[in-house]
C-alpha cells in the first residue's frame, strides 16, 4: 500500500530517494514573496495518530528505510515533545534508520532552546534545510523573509553548536539587476560568519501566481537578471567566500543555468575557472526549457 500525500508535496533534490513523512501540512510562515510552494495550504500540525499510521504504512513497503524527510514546509515548528514522539516512532519502526531531516526557518530554530535542538539531534534529526536566500538586510526586507542577516547568523551558529548539519540555499538574481552587488555582498558576509555544512545556489524563478505580489513587495520596478548577470553573481559569491569551516558546494538544482560542484574553499579556483569559461561561451549552459523547480 502506498502513502497518500496531501498535495502539493515538496522535498529537497537530495531527498529524492528517501522516505517522506508529512508531519505538518503547509508552512507556518508562508509569507516569502518569491515562494509559491504552500500558498494553497493552511498550516496544520498533523495529529500523532495520523503520522504514526503513515509510518506503519510506509514500513510495509520500505522496511529497510535508512533516511526520512519530514514534510511539509517546516516540521521543526512542531512542539519539541510532538516532534520527539515522531522521531522515536521512526526509530522503533525502521531499525536501519540513520538520519531524519526537515526544512527549518529562522523562527523555528530561534524558538528551540539549545538543549531542545541537541535532544532532537540525539534522536536522529541531524540535518536541517535552511533557506538563506540572501544575506542582505535590504533584500531580505524586500522579499518578506522575516529575518535579518544578524538573526540568521545567530540561528545558524545555534544549530551548528547543537551538532546539527545545515544545508543552506541562496537564490541568485533575487536582488534584480539593480541590487545585485548588495545581494551578493550581504550573502558573503553572512556565510563568512556563520557555519553551514552544505551550500547550494538556485536561480530565481517566479511562479505566475506570485509575480505581482513579488514585484509589489519589492518596492520598485524589478529587473530580472539574464544568464550572464547570474553567472557574474555566482562568480562574485564564490570569489568572496572564506567560510568558517569547509563547505560542500553545489549549483546542480534544475533552476540553474550552470551546474557546479566542489568543496570550498579548496575548489574555489576550479569553480571560478568553470564560471569564466561559461561566461566566455566555452562551456554550455542548461537550455531554458530544461530548467525548473
Amino acid at each position: 500500500m502506498n502513502l497518500l500525500y496531501d498535495q502539493p508535496l515538496y522535498r529537497p533534490p537530495s531527498e529524492g530517494d528517501n522516505l517522506i513523512i508529512q508531519a505538518t501540512l503547509g508552512c507556518s510562515f508562508n509569507q516569502c514573496s518569491f515562494c509559491a510552494m504552500y500558498r494553497s495550504k493552511q498550516y496544520v500540525e498533523r495529529p500523532l495518530e495520523e503520522v504514526f499510521a503513515d509510518i506503519r504504512t510506509a514500513a510495509a513497503d520500505w522496511p529497510d528505510t535508512q533516511r526520512v524527510f519530514l514534510a511539509d514546509g517546516d516540521a521543526l515548528a512542531l512542539p519539541t515533545e510532538h516532534l520527539l514522539a515522531i522521531l522515536r516512532e521512526l526509530s522503533a519502526t525502521f531499525p536501519r534508520l540513520t538520519r531524519v531531516s526537515c526544512y527549518a526557518t529562522p523562527g523555528n530554530i530561534q524558538r528551540k532552546s539549545a538543549e531542545e535542538l541537541a535532544l532532537l539531534r540525539e534522536h536522529k534529526l541531524t540535518l536541517l534545510y535552511f533557506g538563506i536566500e540572501s544575506g542582505s538586510d535590504l533584500i531580505l526586507k524586500k522579499i518578506t523573509k522575516g529575518a535579518t542577516q544578524r538573526r540568521m547568523a545567530e540561528v545558524l551558529t545555534k544549530a551548528h553548536a547543537s551538532g546539527m548539519k545545515v544545508s543552506a540555499t541562496v537564490i541568485l538574481g533575487l536582488g534584480g539587476t539593480q541590487h545585485s552587488n548588495e545581494h551578493i555582498d550581504g550573502t558573503i558576509a553572512l556565510l563568512n560568519s556563520a557555519p553551514v555544512t552544505y551550500l547550494s545556489t538556485l536561480q530565481l524563478y517566479l511562479d505566475e501566481s506570485i509575480t505581482e505580489e513579488f514585484q509589489r513587495k519589492f518596492g520598485e520596478p524589478f529587473q530580472m537578471p539574464d544568464d550572464l548577470a547570474i553567472l557574474k553573481e555566482q562568480e562574485r559569491l564564490i570569489s568572496g567566500l572564506n567560510p568558517p569551516q569547509p563547505v560542500i558546494f553545489r549549483s546542480n538544482h534544475a533552476s540553474n543555468a550552470l551546474a557546479l560542484a566542489g568543496n570550498l574553499p579548496k575548489d574555489k579556483e576550479k569553480l571560478l575557472l568553470q564560471l569564466r569559461e561559461a561566461m566566455a561561451g566555452h562551456r554550455p549552459l542548461r537550455p531554458v526549457y530544461m530548467r525548473g523547480l
